[in-house]
């Protein structure tokens, strides 16, 4: 019984994760090349809202069902393909850290400029070129992950 509630827990954070993650990045994008300052400024702010409460608590709770699972179905923790799931796992923390602060750079950003202050156009512009650059690593490290829960390979 405690597995598969714990399966079911770490099944369903991985989708909010990884859906979550795919979604509000599109939002964002196209918010922030929607050409309207109120626009980019909505899509930048929901968008750093979400990944506080959805991509922040799936984050957190992924570990910690994944050990859960880990100890209840018996695996070795030091597996190699735990092992590299684990390595995976933290470099997507890595990029994702960096992009929740680019996040709310725009954010503050776009807010500045809606309210008709002057702004660093290039600065903004190289903001969102990094965050959606370092997203690239974020959600193919996911992928790679996703697969080796699924082959968990020897």
């Amino acid at each position: 019984m405690a597995y598969e509630l714990f399966k079911t827990i770490h099944v369903i954070s991985s989708t909010v994760l990884f859906g979550t993650g795919i979604g509000i990045a599109f939002f964002f994008l196209m918010g922030t090349r929607s050409g309207d300052p109120a626009a980019a400024y909505f899509a930048a702010r929901t968008t750093a809202l979400a990944d506080m409460i959805f991509t922040l608590t799936a984050g957190v709770v992924q570990p910690l069902s994944g050990f859960a699972l880990i100890h209840l179905a018996g695996h070795d923790p030091f597996a190699p393909w735990l092992v590299a799931t684990y390595a995976i796992y933290l470099i997507a923390l890595a990029c994702w850290l960096p992009v929740v602060r680019l996040q709310l750079q725009v954010r503050d950003t776009y807010r500045a400029k809606r309210d008709g202050a002057a702004i660093d156009e290039a600065l903004l512009q190289r903001r969102i070129r990094t965050w959606f650059v370092l997203g690239w690593p974020a959600f193919i490290g996911l992928v790679i992950v996703f697969w080796l829960m699924v082959a968990k390979p020897s």
